[in-house]
């Protein structure tokens, strides 16, 4: 009996070693990578996306602010009734990657040169508390805002969020960006999108519907693209997830391309691995 349950055991270890280096072997053969990355929104469309990735087995970067939701509490809510805290653990579970997208979905408005020769920022909220307010900030309230959400995400999730984080709208300054990357505790690096990768689901849908969106993705997406959607938008009448989402990954895969995590991109990799706690 001894010698049946030794090689059984022997057996699952020798299989789980071969698991282990096919996922190395397919990752090393990864000739096509693309970065598949999705923001919060409404999430209204949150539990099919989490299908769809699921099923097609992709691995995406998630980058979250506390937005309003369609139901719940709060895209990042928390407490013992936080409506999508499971939501996040599970996508932990999966293997995801998180990021910061600030707290109050923050966007950049202006610059704000100080006499002293310092910088300030006129930033707007479109969540929390303060949304729709013109609000001036400094560097180190700015900081504070991109570390909120990474905390929040380390509390919903149980893993630290990468050192990175994506501006709302993409809208950024040269000074922003040096003030991102000089918060105290390490630094954040921005993370836009590639021109071939805005997937288009905030655009309105009599214009671009979603087979018009999908063919153009399909079609001009490249090896190395960052691409960006979002987990619901409010004004789309014809969602775009998950009824491009699934045939996208099917058609990008079908062209040879694999999907990655930004841990493995190339312009993030140095400085992902100088913060060793990043994805613990």
């Amino acid at each position: 009996m001894r010698r049946v349950r030794d090689g059984l055991v022997a057996g699952c270890l020798l299989g789980g070693l071969a698991v282990l280096w096919a996922g190395a072997v397919q990752a090393e053969d990864c000739a096509k990578p693309v970065y598949l990355t999705l923001d919060t929104g409404h999430m209204g469309v949150a539990e099919l996306v989490a299908q769809v990735l699921e099923r097609q087995q992709v691995q995406v970067t998630f980058f979250a602010a506390n937005e309003r939701t369609k139901v719940g509490d709060g895209s990042l809510g928390t407490g013992p009734n936080a409506h999508w805290a499971a939501w996040w653990r599970a996508r932990a579970a999966e293997g995801h990657a998180f990021a910061s997208h600030t707290l109050n979905h923050s966007y950049w408005r202006a610059d704000l040169p100080q006499p002293d020769g310092s910088m300030r920022f006129r930033v707007r909220a479109s969540a929390g508390p303060q949304a729709g307010q013109d609000l001036t900030w400094d560097a180190a309230r700015y900081c504070a805002e991109i570390k909120a959400a990474d905390t929040r995400l380390r509390e919903v999730t149980g893993v630290a969020p990468l050192p990175l984080y994506r501006a709302p709208g993409g809208k950024t300054s040269p000074a922003l960006l040096a003030a991102a990357r000089a918060c105290e505790g390490g630094g954040y690096l921005h993370v836009g999108w590639s021109d071939a990768g805005f997937l288009g689901d905030e655009l309105p849908s009599d214009k671009y519907p979603n087979d018009v969106l999908l063919r153009k993705a399909l079609r001009d997406i490249r090896a190395g693209d960052v691409l960006m959607a979002h987990l619901g938008i409010w004004s789309r009448r014809e969602p775009w997830a998950p009824a491009v989402l699934e045939p996208l990954i099917v058609g990008l895969k079908q062209r040879g391309f694999c999907f990655r995590t930004l841990r493995e991109h190339p312009d993030f990799r140095a400085w992902i691995a100088a913060h060793p706690a990043a994805g613990k």
